[in-house]
């Protein structure tokens, strides 16, 4: 199969392969997202096929509104209401109960429920509205690896098992949505994203935070609550301190292989790295860090490979929770240390 580059001005394209039962990777403002028509069965196996995905990691179903959640959505709660009005379109995912037998169980593992979310890029958008049905889009890589913040990083992973790339340039966030489940009689974050947890607040009041541990016989209610995420080539080591940094450069000075290095510019900027290090900067604070973290990722596995990787931890507060969340499961949570 040739995958095909679909630019924004070839939306009717992309949208024909989508209504042809073809998958089409697309742009969000978080990653970009693997598509297919969420109402076509097959073409939602695909999806798990192309990217090597478990059957049982539910997946995101994309929509250009709240008008085409309540096609397959019980009556959405008030607080749903109100953070739609809020946050949409957004890096923020709503997983609701279904109408019965309203969506495959290839979209939602067998649950009762589904995830929902209205992403703020307006090619998708519009080849969602031009192909006619919602989307579902998990991260367009293979399953377990860094999310891809590029057309070119999808191309790498996907090149011959999908039939198109709708390209939009990077992505503006960098890391993916938040995930609050509704189902549920306390909101819950099932997963840290674009939107905090102190935004969410504001709006609705207390939610919740999940830090429940999938276990091997249960199915996930939202993608990467159970499976091996963000995984590079390269082992990650996660420097929790400013002040670790020089013992964790001595350290990278003395491994045979090139050892990657990422941090905000700051934190280096005063230390020399060895000379089988190459650093890649995380940019000039926690909304850069978040930007840059997958880029840093690719960037170490596709074009400077290396044997480790030393990258910044931050506090897991505000986006630093989607950060370090991200980082813990890249790393397989192992952390530099000096003793």
């Amino acid at each position: 199969m040739e995958t095909k580059i679909f630019k924004p001005n070839q939306i009717n394209q992309a949208a024909a392969a989508i209504k042809a039962g073809e998958l089409v990777a697309f742009p969000t403002e978080t990653v970009y997202g693997l598509g297919a028509d969420a109402t076509n069965e097959a073409a939602v196996k695909q999806v798990y096929q192309a990217k090597g995905r478990p059957s049982d990691n539910p997946l995101i179903v994309h929509v250009t509104g709240v008008d085409q959640v309540r096609k397959y959505a019980q009556p959405l709660p008030a607080a749903a209401e109100k953070l739609i009005k809020a946050f949409w379109p957004g890096p923020l995912t709503l997983i609701f109960e279904l109408q019965p037998g309203a969506l495959s169980k290839s979209v939602t593992g067998g649950l009762t429920t589904a995830a929902f979310r209205n992403p703020d890029n307006q090619p998708t958008l519009d080849l969602i509205r031009e192909s006619g049905v919602p989307l579902v889009g998990p991260s367009a890589n293979t399953s377990g690896k860094p999310s891809p913040t590029l057309a070119e990083h999808v191309y790498h992973d996907l090149n011959g098992k999908i039939a198109g790339i709708l390209d939009d340039g990077p992505t503006r966030v960098g890391v993916e949505s938040t995930v609050l489940d509704m189902s549920t009689d306390v909101p819950t974050i099932l997963r840290p994203g674009g939107v905090t947890e102190e935004q969410l607040e504001k709006v609705i009041g207390t939610v919740r935070s999940s830090h429940h541990h999938v276990g091997a016989g249960e199915v996930p209610k939202a993608p990467g609550m159970k499976y091996k995420h963000y995984a590079p080539n390269a082992q990650v080591y996660i420097v929790d301190h400013e002040e670790d940094w020089p013992a964790a450069l001595a350290w990278a000075g003395q491994q045979d292989g090139q050892v990657g290095v990422m941090a905000l510019a700051a934190t280096i900027a005063n230390d020399r790295l060895p000379a089988n290090a190459e650093f890649f900067t995380l940019g000039a604070d926690m909304q850069t860090a978040s930007h840059q973290l997958f880029a840093g990722l690719r960037h170490f596995d596709l074009e400077s490979p290396v044997k480790s990787i030393l990258a910044q931890g931050f506090d897991d507060q505000g986006l630093g929770a989607a950060y370090m969340n991200r980082l813990n499961k890249s790393a397989g949570q192992t952390h530099f240390t000096n003793k």
